[in-house]
């Protein structure tokens, strides 16, 4: 045994793990070696509260309901056969097809037909609508139902557009077969006009002589307008069964209108005519409202509104195409005038008769004269007249308290469309047919005339943009007011079923 030297230890210097020796306290052996360290689950004083105010805060936070807004629902049978459905599916598209075509609008179509397939017992369908076509589908297990109808007429037809509604109504209400219902549809769609075309278009004329007095002209100057819209609506149904593009139809009619007036100051030293007898800057203004009215505005509105953003453009872009097909037509006449020589000259383009009843008088002539030219049915004419004398009253009314042309126009629609809400239930009419008859006495005929005159006869580009702009502000207040008024009028009058509520749900946007 080796001896050891003063000074050295009893036990050998502890190294690391490269052999450095370890300094410090070094613990003792035994058999806990290093330090004890607590489980991170091991609760604590701290740690129990802790958790329990996460616990609250997530409680507080989480919602406790359904979700705000579903989609990707578990699809619902129907327990029909496939050859029922099939015949389900095909009555609802024919009922969509009618509606598009006569003007109504996206979202009321659609709910017509998730009311009328489920009327029949069809819950789960699905309806996609564009501006030319119409598609509906049938979820199956076996095999799924799909059918898709092309829209290749547009026309303002009242009656038939009546007709179905009221087919709808009683077959939700279970009192039409599916087997009926299509007999009846049938009917519908083959049956004649309520009014013959020659009574059409003396309505126009009527209308257009309505017009010339309600803007502050008399009787003459009603009768030639009369005169010259009837002319054109000969003309233009002339060519429309040549085929004759519809944009080129506009601006044909616009022309007529417009070579009546430049004839009418053309002759005036001739036939001794002085402008407050026959002003022929009403002529063209009436001549250029009839052509409007026959315009989706306010579908394209209600489309955009209530959250259907692809008819509605589509619908806006035909509206705007249409309605340049006017401005070009009047464009080119006035423009031709000039280089002949004829003095131009317009009226006072504010364009109200001064006597408050003469307004109403005329507001109801002109609504009720465009309901008959739509083939409204005759029960309905006298309501249509008393919401258009109506319209025309709100407006002077909001003229009066200065809030001017587009915000009186906004103000008149607006109860224009709140009494069409009201009153369709009764009347068993859509509110579309009351509301688009009544805003006829407000549209901006003359507005349209008077920016076109600026432009070709001072060349002011600046003023006749700002004179076109106007007119278009009035077009969009009427259309806004129209759609907001049967906004609120729906639920006031309890029209508003769970299926219109399922659409009116896109109105909403998705931040809710």
């Amino acid at each position: 045994m080796a001896d050891q030297t003063p000074g050295d230890d009893a036990s050998p210097t502890p190294t690391g793990a490269l052999g450095e020796p370890l300094t410090g306290q070094i613990p003792a052996a035994g058999p806990a070696t290093g330090p004890v360290r607590k489980s991170a689950r091991t609760p604590t004083v701290w740690s129990v509260p802790q958790r329990t105010l996460r616990a609250r805060a997530r409680r507080a936070m989480a919602g406790d309901g359904p979700p705000t807004v579903t989609f990707a629902m578990v699809r619902k049978e129907s327990g029909l056969t496939a050859e029922v459905e099939r015949s389900v599916l095909d009555l609802v598209l024919r009922t969509g097809e009618v509606m598009i075509a006569t003007g109504a609008p996206v979202a009321d179509t659609t709910a017509v037909m998730l009311r009328l397939a489920a009327a029949y017992g069809v819950t789960n369908c699905q309806v996609d609508i564009t501006f030319i076509s119409i598609t509906a589908s049938i979820d199956r297990d076996d095999d799924p139902v799909t059918k898709v109808r092309v829209i290749n007429v547009r026309t303002s037809d009242y009656s038939r557009l009546t007709d179905v509604t009221q087919l709808v109504d009683e077959a939700g209400a279970g009192n039409l077969s599916l087997e009926a219902a299509h007999e009846r549809m049938n009917v519908i769609l083959t049956s004649p006009h309520p009014y013959r075309r020659s009574v059409v278009t003396v309505a126009l004329g009527m209308m257009a002589a309505g017009v010339a007095v309600l803007l502050g002209g008399g009787l003459p100057v009603a009768a030639v307008a009369a005169a010259t819209t009837m002319v054109i609506d000969r003309s233009l149904r002339f060519l429309r069964n040549r085929g004759l593009p519809y944009l080129f139809q506009q601006a044909l009619g616009a022309g007529i209108a417009t070579l009546v007036a430049l004839l009418m100051l053309w002759g005036k030293p001739y036939l001794d005519i002085s402008d407050q007898m026959l002003p022929p800057s009403l002529v063209v203004a009436s001549g250029i409202v009839v052509l409007l009215a026959g315009l989706s505005l306010v579908g394209a509105a209600q489309d955009a509104i209530s959250g259907f953003p692809l008819t509605a453009a589509a619908r806006s872009y035909e509206v705007v195409l249409y309605t340049v097909g006017i401005v070009i037509g009047i464009g080119f006449v006035l423009d031709v005038g000039r280089r002949f020589g004829v003095p131009l000259s317009i009226s006072d383009v504010t364009g109200v008769a001064t006597a408050l009843p003469l307004q109403i008088a005329c507001g109801a002539v002109i609504a009720g004269a465009w309901s008959v030219a739509s083939y409204t049915r005759m029960r309905t004419v006298p309501v249509v007249m008393g919401v258009g004398a109506l319209a025309s009253a709100s407006y002077a009314v909001f003229l009066a308290l200065g809030m001017g042309p587009a915000g009186s126009s906004f103000g008149a629609a607006l109860v224009v469309g709140l009494l069409s809400a009201l009153v369709q239930r009764s009347m068993r009419t859509p509110s579309m047919v009351i509301a688009v008859c009544g805003i006829t006495p407000l549209l901006p005929g003359l507005a349209i005339y008077a920016a076109m005159f600026e432009f070709v006869d001072s060349g002011d580009v600046i003023t006749g943009a700002v004179r076109l702009i106007a007119a278009l502000s009035i077009g969009l207040a009427l259309a806004a007011g129209v759609t907001l008024g049967e906004f609120i009028g729906t639920p006031l009058g309890r029209n508003a079923d769970r299926w219109q509520r399922k659409v009116q749900a896109r109105a909403r946007g998705t931040r809710i």
